[in-house]
């Protein structure tokens, strides 16, 4: 199962903690909406290609 990990900001301990504990003995992939011009084609295209989206304020 791949799981794609999309942040809306900077993630603090406690995320990253929670990211590491889900994705265990995954495939896992990133992408950062916290940037100041992110890249929305590639964020479909990461969604598509992922089983399972999880977004992290």
């Amino acid at each position: 199962m791949k799981i794609l990990n999309v942040y809306k900001s900077e993630p603090d301990e406690t995320v990253k903690k929670l990211v590491e504990i889900v994705t265990r003995d995954r495939e896992s992939d990133t992408f950062d909406l916290n940037t100041e011009s992110p890249d929305y084609d590639a964020l479909v295209d990461k969604i598509f290609a992922a089983d399972q989206t999880i977004c992290w304020w």
